[in-house]
């Protein structure tokens, strides 16, 4: 007679050998099918960005009917048994869900279900084109890879400095939105608060539609004003991440001799051969003055 927990047992050997062999095949390409499937799902996605590409013309769209849409719901289909997929199969589902890669793959398929919702936002599908990335992994195209990784990792290392200036350049968009309404008013477009924020936002990226513009010569001014604070505006986060670009390729290509000390609050190391304080933690390093000297010497 058959042990029912040996059956049980087997069964869940199984089911982790089938976990096992989709993880190799779906998140690895050193494997000739892991290599096919991301090949397969890079056609799948350039096919599913042509009919909505297509879909928008509207002679092509009157022609074909709703044989578009159709085809447009069996690729999100497709696409989200694959992330459910991925989802079961990865060892670390937290990870992924978290990672760039997991984010892109939720909002290749979140477009189509709110398209049910509001029709309009169809061509937000035109997201999965970002998946296309993948195909530096699967034809081994390693130093691009890196590159890619190292601009993600400079715009991680940036995002706080980015954000702050973003919510400065929001107060002085607000400031210039209302100095511009008291001084046109609606009896010159500016209807309303919002409007002049739009028109400040207009203004301060130096595009200028042209749909409002100030007619008193204080209005102008302020116009004026604005322009000139926009262009220190754009040139500010292209410095910051520019910077920190430049820094991480001058420490890959020169990195900087360090002391073969850790600190003894945090037991980090990587200080320079100068370094009185911890890096980290700002504590004393105490480093012995043979232990220094040698670091010097070597």
């Amino acid at each position: 007679m058959t042990n029912p927990h040996t059956v049980s047992n087997a069964a869940a050997t199984s089911d982790l050998d089938l976990r096992g062999r989709l993880e190799v095949i779906i998140f690895g390409t050193g494997t000739l099918a892991g290599r096919r499937f991301d090949i397969a799902l890079i056609g799948l996605i350039l096919v599913s960005v042509l009919i909505v590409v297509l879909d928008s013309v509207p002679e092509l769209n009157e022609s074909v009917g709703a044989g578009f849409w159709y085809t447009e719901v069996f690729f999100t289909l497709i696409f989200t048994l694959e992330y459910g997929v991925r989802i079961w199969c990865t060892h670390n589902r937290r990870a992924y869900l978290f990672s760039f890669w997991g984010i892109i793959d939720l909002l290749a398929i979140i477009p189509t279900y709110i398209a049910f919702l509001y029709p309009d936002a169809a061509p937000l599908v035109v997201i999965r084109l970002l998946r296309v990335l993948r195909i530096f992994r699967i034809f081994r195209l390693v130093a691009l890879f890196a590159e890619l990784n190292e601009i993600l990792a400079v715009l991680r290392s940036t995002s706080r400095s980015i954000f702050v200036f973003l919510v400065l350049v929001m107060l002085v968009v607000v400031v210039f939105a209302c100095v511009i309404y008291v001084i046109e008013g609606p009896q010159h477009g500016f209807v309303s608060i919002p409007v002049s924020i739009y028109w400040a936002v207009v203004t301060i990226t130096t595009v200028g539609y042209g749909d409002l513009v100030p007619q008193t010569p204080a209005g102008r001014f302020v116009a004026g004003f604005g322009m000139l604070v926009g262009y220190s505006i754009i040139a500010v986060p292209t410095a910051i991440i520019t910077r920190k670009l430049w820094e991480r390729i001058n420490e890959q290509r020169d990195p900087q001799p360090t002391l073969p000390w850790n600190c003894p609050v945090c037991a980090k190391h990587g200080h320079h051969l100068d370094a009185q304080f911890c890096r980290h933690c700002g504590a004393g390093l105490d480093v012995p003055s043979d232990v220094r000297e040698r670091a010097e010497r070597q």
